[in-house]
């Protein structure tokens, strides 16, 4: 149906309903002469009469009640829904799917949820976990979260956590029996507790920068993880050494249960940051989540 017909249509309900082209013309915020050629024009499109005219009054005739009986219903519907979406305006509603990695769940995402949550009872959040570089798009997801620097270029990216650093940690027990690495290659010779990423299929190769001096290193050991709870209690076990997020480390390095090495090897890089595609169209409960995540430095 054409915006014309349409409107043609929603002009005569609302004049038969009132029942007077003077209300029904105010009501509608145009001239009661407009108004007036409008039903005429319909009723001569149609070929049939849909309005009794007297000098005092305007009634339906027995087609005009029947095109009234058969649109009233439908434009009701269609205001409900109008007055629904505006509804949802003033109060966002709706459930929004991301995808990320554990850490960045953890340590990023729920801190932000228990602050935003609260406030919207009518948003749904689902989060699923996957170390995985996911097509969000493809796979059904509203964002995904990965570091700034993993970020595909035709993407949005919102800053939502601060720069981060690596560590390298291991027992006192497991350093009883080894020397300390003094530089990334030393490394080789250590028994590594590694992680293996489903996106590239295998080992993550342990990556290092100095003085603008970048080095990657392919590290071997007995043990391989795809989470870090288990990583991090392997090397609080003394099975060997791992390499993490230097957060997850700080309370274990403090109280002696883990020793750092290589710190000046592990220069701050960007951290956490929400990405979507940049032809999404925001609702309104998106755009408020995004508004709530967006890291804002202290």
């Amino acid at each position: 149906m054409s915006n014309e017909n349409f409107n043609t249509l929603a002009a005569f309900a609302v004049v038969a309903r009132e029942r007077s082209f003077t209300r029904a013309a105010a009501k509608l915020g145009v001239s009661q002469s407009a108004l007036s050629q409008t039903v005429k024009g319909l009723e001569e499109r149609l070929g049939i009469r849909l309005l009794m005219r007297t000098t005092r009054s305007v009634s339906p005739t027995e087609a005009g009640e029947r095109l009234l009986r058969t649109l009233a219903p439908r434009f009701e519907e269609i205001e409900q829904e109008l007055a629904a979406m505006n509804a949802m305006r003033d109060k966002p509603a709706g459930t929004i799917r991301i995808t990320a990695g554990e850490h960045s769940a953890v340590t990023v995402l729920q801190n932000g949820l228990a602050r935003f949550l609260p406030e919207y009872p009518d948003i749904n959040v689902e989060i699923i976990v996957d170390y995985g570089l996911v097509d969000i798009a493809a796979e059904g997801f509203d964002a995904g979260v990965r570091l700034g620097e993993q970020v595909a270029k035709d993407m949005i990216a919102v800053r939502i956590g601060p720069a981060m650093r690596m560590a390298v940690v291991g027992s006192p027990s497991y350093f009883e029996r080894h020397p300390r690495p003094e530089a990334p290659q030393d490394l080789t010779a250590h028994n590594c507790i590694n992680i293996r990423l489903p996106t590239y299929g295998g080992l993550f190769a342990w990556e290092f920068e100095k003085g603008g001096r970048e080095v990657k290193v392919r590290v071997e050991g007995q043990l391989v993880f795809n989470n870090i709870g288990l990583r991090l209690e392997s090397a609080l076990q003394g099975l060997g050494l791992t390499y993490m997020p230097e957060d997850l480390t700080l309370d274990h390095i403090r109280a002696g249960r883990l020793i750092r090495v290589l710190e000046d090897w592990c220069e701050p890089f960007p951290g956490y940051h929400l990405y979507y595609p940049s032809r999404r169209h925001a609702s309104p409960a998106f755009a408020i989540l995004v508004e709530a995540l967006r890291y804002r430095d202290p």
